[in-house]
């Protein structure tokens, strides 16, 4: 007998002659203006983008479906009276006409948090200000080589939502999810991982307590059979532990913790730890990702799957990840042993700082700045000191960076070449004409995209396409 799955057909008959808002037409949002026509709701469509800059198929699709929608400034004043509404994850649940609407009686969601809800299989979340894509990626390819059929969903992979009706209990979703999508989450998924929690889109939310208070709905809505995966040596994650309704296992590279899992910097070994006692699990050694921030994702992943799926697939899977693009990536080698390294989706000081850790050589020549997103840069200062040969700055943080590094040089009183660029181009040029035989050249910004670019990747590829054409 096929599979039913009864709440989905629950939802699909409550969607029928709803009034229904979907605000942001962004990837996720988009494949429910089909799902939406087929089961009859009433759909209205909301974007702050003016008509001219909404994709042609899409504009096409809204208007041959005769529904309505509101674009551009004010986008958002004739959200009156719906009964279910889809926000984008960039339109916060605090904006004043979504608490309006809610308190009107309205439902607001997301397309992931209704995968989370209408799934019949178990759910992954995977959170964290750092690692959250590469820790995302390998519980992924873990299950997919032990042969479950997989979904993956969230900030990476497809929208899910209209995939549900394909799923079967004994398929998996793994999903990324940020700060953004969780706020005001009302489900969680049965294992969830926090990576680590550090400051973050603080020129979003209106403080760190809301960031942090988002971060924890992936795991404050799950019941007693839940499992939370937690970093021991980040304060914040540390303290989830007692708030976790279910089972908490922590991972740490710096405590030989009692129980959990521990990255050993000794003997390169992961090792479960329980009751004091401790025990090989996997030897770091093998992989082909490096540094410390890796091992770590590792132990979550491990955790994550170490119920669901045979040794030899973890062992197998960890040993042959060759990361994810734009994270740590080698671009090139130059017949000087030049390497150059692509870390774009560092957007903060911390990923920017386990990128620098990464490499036991302290010849590294760093391009960084970005967008400013109202982030410390003081923590930057030491790292950059201690492991650089020159530093080479753009984007609207390069005087906040440069300051931390003039402030550790002073009181170390060492010396580091500092020089500031207008354009990536001109960067690759600066750092093409600094390396010598053996150097590393990492392009980790430390800071967002959004003052040059559409995105970390569109930089990414950028950055790789100039390394292209000027290092020979």
């Amino acid at each position: 007998m096929d599979y039913i799955n009864e709440k989905l057909l629950e939802f699909n008959n409550y969607l029928k002659g709803r009034k229904v808002a979907i605000i942001g037409l962004g990837v996720s949002n988009i494949p429910l203006i089909d799902y939406l026509h087929d089961y009859k709701s009433n759909v209205t469509i909301f974007d702050g983008r003016e008509i001219d800059n909404i994709e042609k198929c899409t504009l096409d699709k809204i208007v041959n479906y005769g529904m309505k929608f509101y674009f551009g400034k004010n986008y958002l004043e004739n959200l009156i009276g719906f009964d279910i509404i889809f926000r984008s994850p960039s339109c916060l649940p605090t904006t004043p006409e979504l608490i309006e609407e809610a308190k009107r009686g309205a439902i607001i969601t997301t397309e992931v948090e209704m995968v989370i809800e209408l799934a019949p299989c178990l759910v992954i979340g995977v959170t964290g200000s750092d690692g959250k894509t590469t820790t995302t990626t390998l519980i992924h390819e873990i299950l997919k080589e032990d042969g479950y059929t997989c979904y993956l969903g969230g900030n990476i992979g497809i929208p899910l939502f209209t995939k549900i009706k394909n799923m079967l209990p004994e398929d998996i979703i793994i999903l990324e999810l940020s700060s953004f999508q969780l706020m005001n989450m009302k489900i969680s998924p049965k294992i969830s991982v926090i990576t680590n929690i550090t400051p973050n889109h603080l020129n979003v939310h209106s403080d760190m307590e809301e960031y942090i208070d988002a971060k924890k709905n992936i795991f404050k809505h799950q019941d007693k059979e839940g499992l939370l995966i937690l970093n021991y040596d980040n304060e914040i994650t540390r303290k989830c532990f007692e708030e976790a309704p279910g089972k908490a296992i922590y991972f740490s590279s710096k405590n030989k913790i009692p129980d959990g899992y521990i990255y050993d910097s000794e003997d390169g070994k992961i090792k479960i730890c329980e009751n004091g006692l401790r025990k090989h699990v996997f030897d770091t050694r093998n992989m082909k990702l490096r540094g410390v921030h890796n091992f770590e994702n590792a132990c979550s992943a491990i955790i994550a799957t170490k119920d669901l799926v045979k040794k030899e697939t973890i062992d197998k899977v960890l040993s042959e990840f060759k990361g994810v693009e734009h994270r740590l990536e080698l671009i090139k080698e130059t017949k000087n042993r030049i390497k150059w390294y692509n870390d774009s989706v560092s957007s903060s000081p911390t990923r920017t700082m386990a990128g620098l850790n990464a490499f036991a050589l302290k010849n590294i020549i760093l391009i960084a700045g970005g967008y400013d997103k109202n982030l410390d840069y003081t923590v930057l200062g030491k790292p950059i000191v201690d492991n650089c040969k020159a530093l080479i700055l753009l984007g609207q943080t390069s005087n906040k960076i440069e300051k931390a590094v003039k402030q550790e040089l002073k009181k170390t009183k060492k010396d580091l070449e500092i020089y500031k660029c207008k354009s990536l181009y001109q960067t690759v040029q600066t750092a093409n004409q600094l390396a010598k035989n053996g150097d590393i050249v990492l392009f980790s910004p430390a800071s967002a995209s959004f003052d040059m670019f559409k995105n970390f990747a569109e930089r990414g590829e950028i950055f790789k396409q100039y390394v292209k054409e000027i290092v020979k």
